[in-house]
């Protein structure tokens, strides 16, 4: 017989839970809390989840393991009065201005403050002076708002090992500030956006760019394009309803046409051209020699990280663009001719899970003669809000196809959002036979799941390919000292900044427990088995691309040595 607790009368069975928390919550009871995630250190800031024993001693649920025969209630008065005296708390000392808020509507703050019945603040309204920062082009601070649970600071040093946010101070000066007080533009910060989400309130928020996209689709004199990244289409429904890993890619495409955006691709065409070349760099320098392993680009915080902390391993990390990047410059070099006959300009935006996307279409590369390859990236939650205040009813909306030239992609350029599909999808082109069963075959190879390192092999060009996937800066990180101590050695190494690839970007729905991240994945893995084309280089959309659009301008595909 299994140890057991009782919870609320209740008795539920014990089965490796390491605190009370997970206990609770597994009997169907929501324990309210700002500060824990099962994917970081217990903290215990918040004292939100505090439960009462039967001798009337109260704790952490988060921070107390379990022990069979305790007696535990979850709900009594003394608890209700202690959560609303909290919650009284930490408005004192918060900006209230929440009709203007970004995370109105979805704040945890907001959200418990209703559930408790919390109407009025009886202390006095103490808000601190800080100012709020705007230097990353990608996330936006407002101190004000912080309630110090301290989720970002975690996030960023456990999870990315970046450490760009700390607590400094104590007592009631104590504050989540940067190094010295510089800005986060400053302090190595790589615009991955975890931070992000995982802040309950307004503290860290995404940085909102739809403005710019509505002033574009508003002037009759400009051509509004845009590219959606493979893992939008396993996660924008999550926004309206639906659960996660739907692919309505269709529907969305459907909603932006209704928004004003005059062509609408698919950027699994730029991930096609991200794997023939990376796999055709890969092969010469299998071939020729050259800096190994060869590590992949299509990341921003992965490189963004890789400039500021390995400077050393710049010849090592592929010359090829993102999938963005690429398509980015197919699509100004198409229409930069017809702009010229018609008298127009076009804008072109990228829809992406990403936030580091923000930062990678302003980078020097992503700027040519013509202009800026990508004039705005819009993440998930940015294109969901601006189909919310144009009145679509998105779950109502029948599927649409991608315009063409560029609507066809592979199912190898689909799963492009999940950690494993960038080597998956080269390993298939680099593979001899493209048959179903080496298809097969390529997918176990160990290169799919959501461990945080994985390890393969592949046969290619007559010799052993060692290969690693990795997601999670940290883990990077460990990888890398590994190989630099020789511990380790690989030819490829995939690196994605967010924990599970793309599908877990800090531009995508919240929260993102690992089963929603699990069912994204599993999405974008249905979409590529339904499709007709598996391999990048049998897309028949590449042969008119490289002809008919880059001719010699191939080089708009690379972006040189870092």
């Amino acid at each position: 017989m299994k140890d057991s607790i009782v919870i609320d009368g209740r008795r539920v069975e014990l089965d490796g839970e390491k605190n009370l928390l997970e206990v609770v919550r597994k009997a169907g009871i929501d324990l309210p809390t700002f500060c824990y995630y099962s994917c970081m250190s217990v903290y215990g800031a918040c004292r939100m989840c505090t439960v009462e024993d039967s001798r009337g001693r109260t704790m952490a649920a988060c921070s107390t393991p379990p022990k069979p025969g305790m007696e535990i209630r979850t709900n009594t008065e003394r608890l209700r009065k202690y959560r609303r005296m909290i919650l009284e708390l930490l408005l004192s000392n918060h900006n209230r201005d929440c009709t203007t808020c970004e995370k109105n509507g979805s704040c945890k703050l907001q959200e418990l403050a209703l559930r408790f019945g919390v109407r009025k603040v009886r202390f006095r309204q103490e808000v601190r002076d800080l100012p709020l920062d705007t230097s990353s082009p990608a996330i936006l601070r407002d101190p004000q708002k912080c309630i110090l649970c301290g989720d970002c600071v975690r996030m960023c040093a456990e999870v990315q090992g970046v450490g760009a946010l700390a607590f400094a101070y104590r007592g009631s000066d104590m504050e989540v500030t940067t190094a010295f007080h510089r800005s986060l533009g400053d302090v190595g910060c790589v615009g991955c956006g975890q931070c992000a989400g995982v802040c309950p309130t307004g503290a860290i928020t995404v940085r909102d760019d739809t403005a710019r996209a509505w002033k574009a689709l508003q002037d009759p004199q400009t051509r509004v394009v845009a590219q959606i990244a493979p893992a939008v289409r396993v996660a924008i429904g999550e926004e309206f309803g639906m659960e996660p890993g739907e692919v309505t890619l269709g529907k969305l495409v459907a909603a932006m046409r209704m928004l004003g955006f005059d062509e609408v691709y698919d950027t699994g065409l730029g991930a096609d051209l991200t794997v023939t070349e990376e796999g055709n760099e890969l092969l010469d320098r299998l071939q020729n020699g050259g800096r190994f392993p060869m590590f992949t680009s299509c990341c921003p915080g992965w490189v963004t990280y890789a400039r500021n902390r390995h400077p050393e391993l710049a010849e090592n990390i592929s010359t090829c663009r993102s999938p963005m990047g690429m398509f980015g410059a197919v699509l100004r070099d198409y229409f930069s001719g017809k702009d010229t006959a018609e008298g127009k300009k076009t804008f072109s935006v990228a829809v992406m899970p990403c936030t580091g996307k923000k930062l990678e279409a302003g980078w020097d590369e992503m700027v040519t003669e013509i202009g800026k390859d990508i004039d705005v990236v819009l993440t998930t939650q940015e294109i969901a809000q601006m189909i919310r205040e144009g009145g679509i009813d998105f779950a109502a909306l029948e599927s649409e196809g991608p315009d063409m030239p560029f609507g066809l992609t592979s199912g190898a350029g689909v799963i492009f959002g999940v950690t494993g599909g960038v080597t998956e999808a080269v390993l298939r082109n680099l593979a001899a036979d493209s048959g179903h069963d080496t298809l097969q075959q390529v997918a176990f190879t160990g290169v799919r799941g959501m461990e945080g390192v994985k390890e393969a092999s592949a046969a290619v060009d007559g010799r052993e390919l060692r290969v690693a996937v990795v997601h999670g800066l940290r883990n990077a990180e460990q990888l890398i000292q590994d190989m630099q101590a020789g511990r380790r050695q690989y030819d490829f190494v995939e690196v994605m900044a967010c924990p599970g690839g793309c599908i877990g970007g800090g531009g995508q729905p919240g929260p993102q427990a690992a089963e929603t991240r699990a069912a994204r994945a599993k999405g974008l893995y249905q979409a590529d088995s339904e499709t007709q084309i598996r391999r990048s280089q049998e897309n028949p959309v590449l042969s008119k691309v490289y002809g008919d659009v880059l001719g010699e301008n191939h080089h708009r595909l690379h972006r040189g040595r870092h």
